[in-house]
């Protein structure tokens, strides 16, 4: 399948043939537990001897004829810690567990449940990349995941242009992409931050974000402005391209397109990638 190569003005200039690795079938079951593993969470937990450090020795004896015994005084079984004592009657107060005071929280947030040791297949992680690439030009993906699209409104995809966009500033770089994208793609670009409802703001999360747009460019080529995520071939992973699921919208440059080419279809496996892909169409 070729593909159109756009300038900056949005006009056709040329067509490129696109790389196999456009043409996988899409795992959404695959990229969607990739994306769970690769979450990251801060671990947060008590001191593991918070609570404890006291000079209680275990459960008090509950037998008979023991000194230093809990029978017969119609007392609960749990650590004590001695206050005072005359000969073998005791002044107790209970310690450790949490009914008491100062005693450990009940159940407290444990560091290794937060930790995740998921692992991923390496012939995975390719097909959930490639999905993911195949995703970025699929019409009905990229329309499912913004809530203003719809199919009617995207044209050009895979949106490919020319190198000559990295070197504009940012003015001319913005009216660029709003002659290649059109009024209603231009609209979702951006950024969006907003203040998250609920307790999650209490939390450390008081801010939800769009992803915005995604320009993918070669390896040696550079880009003026930090306004747009950009990512460089070799440095493109799943989280770029499905973050908040599959379809981001994203622009590749002429060179994105050969070193994606290049760097995928040097293996056997993704060399038929293609004519596997033909036959899910």
């Amino acid at each position: 399948m070729k593909a159109k190569i756009l300038s900056v003005e949005g006009k056709k200039i040329k067509e490129i043939e696109l790389p196999g690795i456009f043409f996988q079938p899409i795992r959404i079951d695959i990229v969607s537990r990739i994306l769970e593993i690769k979450k990251t969470k801060q671990p947060y937990a008590p001191s593991p001897v918070a609570g404890k450090q006291h000079s209680a020795s275990g459960k008090v004896v509950h037998r008979r004829h023991v000194w230093k015994s809990s029978y017969g005084r119609g007392m609960s079984r749990i650590p004590r810690k001695i206050f005072s004592r005359r000969g073998s009657q005791f002044n107790w107060g209970g310690a450790e567990v949490a009914s008491t005071r100062g005693g450990r929280r009940a159940h407290p947030p444990k560091t290794i449940a937060m930790i995740n040791t998921g692992k991923i297949n390496k012939k995975e992680m390719k097909n959930a990349l490639a999905s993911a690439l195949s995703a970025t030009i699929d019409k009905k993906i990229v329309a499912s995941k913004y809530e203003k699209l719809t199919e009617k409104d995207i044209e050009n995809l895979p949106l490919i242009v020319e190198p000559k966009i990295l070197l504009l500033k940012t003015k001319e770089l913005f009216s660029s992409l709003k002659k290649i994208l059109g009024k209603k793609l231009f609209e979702i670009i951006s950024k969006k931050k907003k203040i998250r409802s609920g307790k999650g703001k209490l939390r450390g999360r008081k801010y939800k974000s769009t992803a915005g747009l995604l320009i993918v460019m070669g390896n040696n080529e550079k880009i003026k402005t930090r306004v747009i995520e950009t990512k460089k071939v070799n440095n493109l992973s799943i989280i770029d391209l499905a973050r908040g699921g599959l379809g981001r919208l994203t622009i590749y440059t002429e060179n994105a397109i050969k070193e994606l080419g290049e760097k995928f279809n040097n293996s056997s496996r993704h060399g038929q990638i293609r004519e596997l892909g033909e036959k899910f169409k």
